[in-house]
């Protein structure tokens, strides 16, 4: 039963994932927005907006270890398993053409050690926290004029 339900899930978060990209592709056009900030940023952003509230409630809760593993391990899960995916159906398009870029790798690459640095001890400041979110800005910006 849970097997199922894991799987019906999944197929509708799928789908409600095509069509809000689809819905969001009048707005990035009309913004002048580029494809890669929107899925980077927007899509992210929304996309993970469960996993950031589970987050903040552990975190109130005084559960720090749980709410980073939330939080990490559904991006670890994007990162391994859907985006691969994703990007082999969209478009024809390859994960290889979404890596191709240095500065995707780099950003990669730097969003790695950064979580890595501030995870590595198990506990959780707000200076790491403000840290973590600096970091994404600072890529956001990038790609937004990327």
């Amino acid at each position: 039963m849970a097997l199922a339900l894991l799987i019906g899930a999944g197929v509708g978060a799928g789908f409600v994932s095509n069509w809000f990209v689809d819905a969001l592709a009048p707005a990035i056009r009309q913004l002048h927005i580029s494809q890669a900030f929107a899925g980077l940023v927007i899509v992210a952003i929304a996309g993970n907006a469960v996993e950031h509230v589970v987050g903040v409630v552990l975190a109130a809760r005084r559960q720090s270890e749980l709410a980073i593993a939330v939080v990490v391990n559904s991006v670890a899960q994007i990162a391994a398993f859907l985006f691969p995916a994703c990007a082999d159906l969209a478009d024809n398009a390859h994960f290889t053409d979404l890596l191709a870029a240095p500065i995707y790798i780099g950003a990669l690459a730097v969003s790695a050690i950064v979580v890595w640095q501030i995870t590595d001890d198990g506990e959780g400041h707000p200076y790491e926290g403000w840290a973590l979110i600096a970091t994404y800005l600072v890529l956001a910006i990038i790609t937004l004029y990327e």
